[in-house]
């Protein structure tokens, strides 16, 4: 079988080879909720699966001189359509494990921030997620890993920097967090405000709170909303850290931990709650760097604004309250896949298999509130 993995294909699209395209015959609204960014789709999956030949008249206007990948969910139906293409006589491959290996790759940057030490965000295109690694003075702390840790193993060792702490900005619902794994690996705390750590034996944080991370001081704004625990974390008035509380073109959405039976609060009350909470983030400094736990596309680290920015390009941060409440309440997109079980898990009330993670987690991330 010819296959291609997902970091190679990651690689080559990043060096934007423009002899590369990315084929996706998935059905055309499964391809429309999360795709390979610059991909085409080609919605062939039922031919495919019922008669491979009926596929290659709509295969055949893809272009000859291009090298094509092919993708599907998990890698099956795009090993046919591999196939078919190389009996047309195209240079094509399989994306190893489709979208599935997708989801699994991760990309880091530096964020450019004033800070006595180095913030490097880390970003999971495949699911919008965004997470970050602050170094100050030899010392390490992570913010919102996912449960693939080579990624910020690599960086502390890139930076040999000691890792001291890892922060969660809430119980998330899109993803299996991989912070407990993290703290334990390395017998640190891992903080979580007692609202979200309703199973899970973790260090509280609190408003007001300062954590010291070498020479950098962060403090815990609690911000609930999103979650009842959800919280930002202030860098020394230089980087804000919202989690999904605050997002460049949205905030997020208020629903989910009444729908996944973890809060007894109701959508109305928490986005009341998450109205306060957005009036006092903006009382933090007009150039501090807004950086959230999602992109809603397919996020290039570094992903990053000044609040004022963000101000500008957010409308939700110009609605009265009555307004913002209502837009908030009434306006539910799709759900996350498998939201319920994830917020459990990272909640501590349910323990998925480590091999049931990744079917788990596929899927876009959509916790933003639009």
């Amino acid at each position: 079988m010819s296959e291609i993995s997902p970091k190679t294909l990651s690689d080559r699209l990043q060096a934007g080879e423009d002899d590369l395209l990315v084929v996706d015959i998935r059905h055309e609204e499964e391809y429309d909720d999360w795709h390979v960014p610059e991909s085409v789709n080609v919605d062939v999956y039922d031919e495919l699966t019922d008669d491979p030949d009926a596929a290659k008249d709509a295969l055949a206007d893809l272009p000859e001189e291009k090298e094509l990948v092919t993708v599907c969910g998990a890698g099956v139906a795009a090993a046919t359509a591999t196939d078919v293409l190389q009996d047309m006589d195209y240079d094509a491959k399989t994306l190893a494990d489709g979208m599935n290996g997708w989801s699994r790759v991760h990309r880091h940057a530096p964020v450019q921030a004033d800070l006595d030490g180095t913030l490097i965000q880390v970003a999971r295109p495949g699911k919008g997620c965004l997470s970050h690694v602050l170094i100050s003075a030899g010392e390490a702390a992570i913010f919102d890993p996912s449960h693939y840790l080579d990624e910020y193993e690599a960086i502390l060792d890139e930076y040999d920097a000691d890792l001291v702490g890892v922060f969660d900005t809430h119980a998330h619902a899109d993803h299996v967090s991989g912070a407990t794994e993290l703290a334990e690996r390395y017998d640190v705390p891992y903080y979580l405000h007692p609202k979200d750590a309703l199973a899970i034996d973790a260090t509280p944080v609190e408003e007001g709170q300062t954590v010291a991370v070498g020479r950098l001081d962060i403090e815990v704004i609690h911000t609930p909303g999103h979650s009842e625990g959800s919280v930002s974390f202030d860098i020394d008035g230089a980087a804000l850290i919202t989690g999904d509380t605050l997002f460049h073109e949205s905030v997020g959405r208020v629903e989910l931990g009444v729908e996944a039976g973890i809060e007894d609060s109701d959508v109305e009350q928490n986005a009341a709650t998450l109205y306060e909470s957005l009036q006092r983030l903006q009382d933090r400094p007009d150039d501090a760097l807004v950086l959230p736990a999602h992109d809603p596309g397919s996020p290039e680290p570094p992903v990053a604004a000044t609040l004022s920015e963000v101000r500008e390009r957010n409308e939700d941060l110009g609605r009265d309250r009555e307004e913002f409440i209502q837009e908030l309440a009434s306006d539910i997109p799709d759900h996350p896949p498998n939201f319920e079980r994830v917020k459990r898990t990272n909640v501590g009330q349910e323990s998925v298999p480590a091999d049931e993670l990744a079917d788990l987690e596929l899927g876009p991330n959509n916790c933003a509130a639009e």
